[in-house]
């Protein structure tokens, strides 16, 4: 049995077989969890296992082979989107979706990455075909990219689904899903994964960063995979820790200052800073500066949420951090 790749979550892939053994498969599941923690992945090794329930095992490889080309009929997925002027090599997306797109490049709507009302009407179209499967496997990622006038054209999909079609989705964003989506799936929540999990993607890693690889992935494999895939962002991500640990060292404000200020600039990553900057915070020794200064750290990432000034914002946290230090 291929587990394509799968890292960890062996309790859900354990419960979703389980459906199928006792023939108790939903119409629709919703995988949900923070980003890159494989959701997708195991979605495609159960739409996998699905398909060939009943048939030959010697059509395995096959199968396999067909479903990971996306050309096999009872494999449907909707994941990465044709958006004007930002992905729009076909050849691309059809190594990612194999539901036609061709609608999108006709809408003016088609500039962001949003499933639209018509994505979904070709979507209902392709559930109407017929394939020589038990089940016919629909995978969409990302559902919360529906948008209202979508997610209720969805919805009456799931209300009456076509014979055979199971629903795979996932979200990384379950709060903003329609209740009535949510109330007509079957809900399985995806978490980090332990430092243990992941210890075997990192063989072959020099063993420093590999550990620091591990750490800043917080438990998400597929996290973890790009950065030892890019050994440019795993340096700069060493470097910029190393420095954020300097800043709530530092011994000066012009120190501080001298750090922080650039990431002012929009080019800037201020998510990562703002990751980086905590990461360090926790790993201080001391327990009396971290209380000190984590009320300016909260400060600083709800108003960076916002569209206030970045560069007041990193002056006057700076500020508040140096208050607190002395």
């Amino acid at each position: 049995m291929p587990k394509m790749d799968i890292v960890g979550h062996g309790k859900l892939c354990a419960q979703l077989l389980s459906d199928i053994a006792h023939d108790n498969v939903s119409h629709a599941y919703l995988f949900a969890g923070e980003p890159h923690l494989g959701k997708f992945t195991v979605a495609k090794w159960f739409a996998f296992r699905l398909i060939m329930e009943g048939r030959d095992p010697s059509s395995q490889e096959k199968i396999t082979d067909e479903i990971d080309r996306l050309i096999h009929p009872d494999f449907l997925t909707l994941d990465r989107l044709w958006i004007e002027g930002v992905n729009e090599d076909w050849g691309v997306i059809s190594k990612f979706s194999n539901i036609p797109q061709q609608n999108r490049a006709k809408t003016p709507a088609a500039k962001t990455d949003v499933i639209s009302v018509d994505d979904v009407r070709v979507l209902l179209d392709r559930l109407t075909a017929t394939g020589s499967s038990k089940y016919l496997c629909c995978l969409i990622r990302s559902i919360d990219r529906m948008q209202m006038a979508s997610a209720n054209a969805f919805l009456k999909i799931l209300e009456e689904p076509p014979p055979r079609v199971v629903f795979i989705l996932t979200t990384s964003n379950q709060n903003v899903l329609l209740p009535t989506i949510v109330s007509r799936t079957r809900i399985l929540n995806f978490f980090p994964l332990k430092p243990e999990d992941l210890q075997s993607l990192t063989a072959g890693q020099d063993d420093e960063d590999a550990a620091f690889a591990v750490h800043l992935s917080r438990g998400a494999p597929g996290s973890l995979i790009e950065l030892l895939k890019n050994p440019d962002a795993l340096r700069l991500s060493k470097q910029m820790h190393t420095q954020a640990k300097h800043f709530w060292q530092a011994g000066s404000l012009l120190e501080r200052l001298q750090w922080i200020m650039p990431f002012s600039e929009k080019r800037q990553d201020v998510r990562g800073l703002l990751r980086h900057l905590g990461d360090a915070l926790k790993e201080l020794h001391d327990p009396v500066s971290k209380v000190k200064y984590a009320k300016a750290y909260s400060e600083l990432a709800e108003a960076l949420q916002t569209n206030a000034h970045r560069g007041l914002l990193l002056e006057r946290f700076t500020l508040a951090v140096e208050e607190r230090a002395c």
